[in-house]
């Protein structure tokens, strides 16, 4: 329904004003003077629905359809009534607000219209919208590619909002928050600005290098600015992916012998019965995924087949994709059957799983483990009678939930180790982007300690300091910017 609305307005909007222009990427950009509008707030039938304009026009369109004609005071909220701007037909009676730029989240003049959600309502904005002169819908993403353009927002505070958006936990929401609050962007600038203060020493240099009035140790300088951001730059490409893992989810793998109690665990963190539990050993033979808020953190979590020699192509095929998939974890939720320790295969997967990743987790650059013993609630009621040679572990009953809240803070606890956190410590790298960005800037820091000649040095300091411009500008890249703005909604 709301995709046929977009297509009558679409329609609507064909009129007078000048055309979009197509840019070498594909992506839609505004034609001079273009003014935009599209729906802002969710789809669907709510309380309100904030409809916004952005463009030299927004001031023409909200006089065209409120009722009286001038302009409210600035960024205040007043009751108008809407009128549909040929016929004169009332639409709505709606709160509107004018933002005059530069004073606005794009830098352009804006307004918001806040009707009521239900679906003619918005319909009958939009429409009336579409029927101003000057006046078109929105494409995805281009309310904050204007507000980049115009300087609003650097580009890595484009990626937080973005990041902000799409958050579904608790750890996404602080993360992005910090990063559109331009955290990221602060450090980039600190950044290049010692490579400019070293560029400058480098090019003094080679300007007045015969001059006596020239500052002694002047190279040196420049030397030790650039040994001081090579350990601040290495600090934080060591970060593990911490900040990709956060934004995207890491992988926390269930796996153990067969009938352990895998699946069960897999439907309480998720809470919902995502995985078939059977007592019949070998139900669960292939992967079975899901994106879960493990602790605010978020995880997909693997549901994987039971290791043990197979029974059949289906079983052996699964097992090996279990393994496989073991090898790719972040995490991994070792299970066992608490009651029956002694089998051989539980031994066996002490041995060959358990032992080797504590070994190597969690100081190592291997996976991280937690010990989970499950069924509880089998153990004698005198209390539990396990060996002291076990490794370090929780108990837990899937079936009466006893210990998951202790579970629960454990993978807390993993999870900012693995994920970063958040709220402390300095911004994390969300994108693969930035991580190429800023080894890019540290391979040209090493061309300039290697560099025989000043030129070649002062040269590679350029490079640097480009690297870091294309972390909060994109370096005029459109390929780049079209694919940034890309994960934005209309109206955002």
């Amino acid at each position: 329904m709301w995709r046929g609305l977009w297509t009558l307005v679409a329609r609507a909007a064909r009129g007078p004003f000048r055309p979009c222009t197509r840019q070498g990427s594909g992506a839609l950009a505004p034609g001079p003077g273009a003014t935009i509008f599209a729906l802002s707030s969710g789809q669907g039938r709510c309380g309100i629905a904030v409809i916004r304009t952005s463009g030299p026009a927004s001031g023409h369109a909200l006089r065209s359809l409120t009722a009286p004609r001038d302009l409210p005071p600035a960024r205040r909220a007043c009751l108008r009534l809407l009128t549909d701007p040929r016929s004169g037909e009332p639409l709505d009676r709606a709160l509107v607000l004018w933002f005059p730029g530069p004073q606005s989240f794009t830098g352009e003049d804006c307004v918001e219209f806040h009707v009521h959600g239900g679906p003619a309502v918005v319909s009958g904005v939009l429409q009336a919208l579409g029927r101003v002169p000057g006046l078109r819908p929105a494409e995805a993403g281009e309310f904050t590619r204007r507000a980049f353009a115009h300087g609003k927002l650097n580009l890595t505070e484009v990626e937080g909002l973005a990041d902000l958006i799409h958050a579904e936990t608790e750890a996404q929401r602080r993360q992005a928050l910090r990063q559109l609050d331009g955290e990221l962007g602060h450090l980039c600038c600190a950044w290049a600005e010692t490579i400019t203060k070293a560029l400058a020493h480098v090019e003094a240099y080679i300007d007045f290098g015969e001059d006596d009035n020239l500052e002694e140790g002047i190279l040196e300088q420049a030397d030790s600015q650039v040994r001081e951001l090579e350990v601040a730059l290495n600090t934080h490409l060591r970060d593990a992916r911490r900040g990709q893992r956060l934004r995207s989810g890491a992988h926390v793998v269930v796996t153990g012998p067969p009938n352990a109690g895998k699946s069960s665990l897999v439907n309480l963190l998720s809470r919902k019965p995502v995985s078939i539990v059977s007592p019949e050993p070998g139900t669960t033979r292939d992967v079975l995924e899901i994106p879960v808020d493990l602790a605010g953190f978020p995880a997909l979590l693997s549901d994987t087949a039971g290791l043990r020699e197979g029974k059949g192509p289906v079983e052996q095929e699964g097992v090996r994709r279990a393994r496989e998939r073991l090898e790719q974890a972040d995490l991994i939720l070792a299970v066992l059957d608490a009651s029956d320790l002694a089998s051989p295969s539980s031994c066996d997967f002490l041995d060959t799983v358990v032992t080797p990743a504590i070994a190597q987790s969690p100081n190592g650059n291997s996976q991280r483990l937690l010990l989970v013993l499950n069924k509880s609630d089998l153990l004698p009621s005198g209390g539990p009678d396990l060996s002291p040679e076990l490794p370090p572990h929780l108990l837990l009953s899937c079936l009466t939930g006893e210990g998951l809240d202790g579970l629960l803070e454990a993978l807390r606890k993993e999870l900012a180790a693995v994920c970063g956190n958040p709220s402390t410590g300095p911004p994390l790298l969300t994108r693969a982007r930035h991580q190429h960005h800023l080894q890019g800037c540290l391979d040209a820091l090493g061309h300039y300690k290697q560099a025989k000649d000043v030129a070649l040095a002062a040269e590679a300091l350029r490079i640097a300091r480009g690297h870091l411009a294309c972390l909060t500008s994109g370096g005029g890249t459109e390929e780049i910017l079209d694919i940034i703005f890309r994960d934005f909604c209309v109206g955002k």
